[in-house]
């Protein structure tokens, strides 16, 4: 997978342990989100999350990246090819900058991305969204994503 073309609008790059204090900055301002998904961002809980993988995938499979306008991030993903079958796309996490919230930046490239994926091949993107959070819930709805089951979270899935 060519990393860059995930975005029309935005370069695309690796994060890694380096952008640590960047995605800590732009996450830690992200407080809905952590009012339904505690425990709230640390740094080392960025760090956990750079190396998550679900059972039975390799970091070959695993893309945590960042979308950036110029030296301002504004959004981070991780995104697991493949999973749970192989032709799924698993979004593991997905943050906008709240500097970018509310103007349509999300979901253009969540369109972006999911475009790709289609190109790729895979048939399906999934992702798992906090029952309570009244804002990600909108945000995957409106972008075409629904509800395939319910349990602690919601498990989403968007047919591409």
């Amino acid at each position: 997978m060519d990393i860059r073309l995930l975005s029309k609008k935005y370069e695309v790059r690796t994060l890694d342990i380096n952008n640590v204090d960047t995605i800590y900055d732009m996450s830690c301002k992200n407080e809905i989100y952590y009012k339904y998904h505690p425990p709230f961002v640390t740094k080392e809980s960025i760090v956990e999350d750079m190396k998550a993988l679900p059972p039975n995938k390799s970091y070959g499979d695993k893309y945590y990246v960042g979308f950036f306008e110029g030296d301002s991030l504004v959004a981070n993903m991780d995104l697991i090819l493949g999973y749970p079958t192989d032709e799924i796309a698993f979004i593991g996490l997905f943050m906008t900058n709240v500097r970018y919230q509310n103007k349509g930046v999300g979901s253009g490239i969540i369109g972006d991305v999911c475009g790709y994926l289609k190109r790729l091949g895979y048939k399906k993107v999934r992702i798992g969204v906090d029952k309570g959070n009244p804002q990600s819930n909108y945000f995957w709805q409106k972008n075409g994503f629904y509800i395939i089951l319910e349990k602690e979270y919601n498990v989403m899935e968007l047919t591409l």
